[in-house]
């Protein structure tokens, strides 16, 4: 059993507590508030004067799969075989001794969700994935989390460029997006008639929890018009999405109101690479924020080194996002989008020994970082 005790508690949903105390036990917690009810000789971690949060939490990354210092071998999270790959999973594609996950854990980052890039128009689930552990199938919060889309510039430079294979426009991302799901729709029918004796597939047995609303489709789309070719073909076929890094959200805020889909902002650190990130700005997610969506903030891991999602949302404050809104950006909101909120993304009693130590606060403190960091009640650093 540990008490952990600081200057200042950010329990995400309950509330801050100064002065306060957490105590932890079998991984799990037991209790949190001003004083708790520790046993005597308890083991204790003193954090007075420091900044007491949630492991930090990134509901879009490829961390594990776009390893660190690797051009080819180790680039695993693009399976450019074809446009259409739903049955490839992320899972098979992290390393977990690959550093980028150490320099995230130091960093305060404790949780991410991850899987495959944005050159298909469909790509493969996404999973969460606590960042200790040297086995990925000890280290799954939740699989499969999502099922990865793309839209735009990515697949279509991929497949598109020399006009030999689809998809070459947008119109063609759109179609093969239409035939995969009326397909698994129609798989799905097929195989609850025993009459019909549909063969196994295991590419249609893949779309089925995105058909039945089980998880979301999680759309890379960047430009305006590409989220909303998303929504349309959610609306046509009743399926759950989520916009992935949304960076033209801010010219359809109403759309996206309507919509009420959760948006996930980022990368917006760095250069305008490519004709899609023209528009691209920090303020983005405060504007989305303070329209009621659910926002999160993310770095597309390895595009901004997962250890520095603080500033990301550091940078967001800056460009007018309210502090607690960021906040919740990389903590309970990224925990909700992806079905494990019931485990991480706050420090409340029930929930995973998930805790990060930062010397101040590291959204306002360039120069603030995390002391220690706890992994299911374990130090990790």
């Amino acid at each position: 059993m540990l008490l952990i005790q600081g200057r200042l508690i950010k329990t995400i949903t309950q509330g801050d507590i100064e002065n306060g105390q957490i105590l932890i036990d079998g991984g799990k917690i037991l209790a949190v508030g001003e004083k708790v009810d520790a046993p005597e000789g308890c083991e204790v971690f003193d954090a007075k004067g420091m900044l007491i949060t949630p492991g930090l939490i990134d509901a879009h990354t490829h961390i594990g799969l776009h390893e660190e210092a690797i051009r080819w071998e180790g680039m695993d999270y693009n399976e450019k075989s074809s446009p259409v790959t739903p049955q490839v999973r992320g899972i098979d594609g992290i390393n977990p001794m690959d550093e980028s996950l150490g320099l995230a854990l130091a960093g305060g980052v404790t949780t991410a969700v991850t899987g495959p890039g944005s050159a298909n128009v469909i790509g493969g689930t996404f999973l969460a994935i606590k960042l200790h552990g040297n086995c990925v199938d000890e280290m799954v919060v939740k699989d499969p989390v999502a099922m990865k889309a793309a839209m735009g510039e990515n697949p279509k430079g991929c497949y598109g460029q020399n006009g030999s294979k689809e998809p070459v426009t947008r119109m063609g991302i759109a179609s093969l997006l239409r035939t995969t799901l009326s397909k698994a729709r129609q798989y799905d029918e097929d195989r609850a008639d025993e009459s019909k004796k549909a063969p196994f597939d295991l590419q249609m047995e893949a779309m089925l929890p995105v058909i039945r609303k089980e998880i979301p489709l999680k759309v890379h789309a960047h430009r305006a018009d590409d989220m909303l070719t998303a929504l349309r073909v959610a609306r046509e076929f009743d399926i759950d999405v989520t916009l992935d890094h949304c960076t033209e959200g801010h010219l359809i805020v109403d759309q996206l109101v309507k919509a009420g889909k959760p948006v996930l902002v980022g990368p917006s650190l760095g250069s305008k690479s490519k004709f899609e990130l023209k528009n691209k700005t920090f303020a983005t997610p405060g504007i989305l924020a303070k329209a009621g969506l659910e926002v999160c903030l993310i770095t597309d891991a390895p595009v901004i080194p997962l250890q520095y999602l603080t500033l990301v949302a550091g940078l967001a404050i800056r460009y007018g996002m309210e502090e607690e809104d960021a906040w919740r950006a990389i903590t309970v909101n990224p925990a909700h989008v992806a079905g494990i909120d019931g485990r991480v993304g706050s420090l409340e009693p029930g929930k995973d020994a998930d805790i990060a130590v930062f010397s101040g606060n590291p959204l306002r403190e360039i120069q603030a970082h995390a002391v220690q960091v706890f992994v299911d009640g374990q130090p990790v650093l």
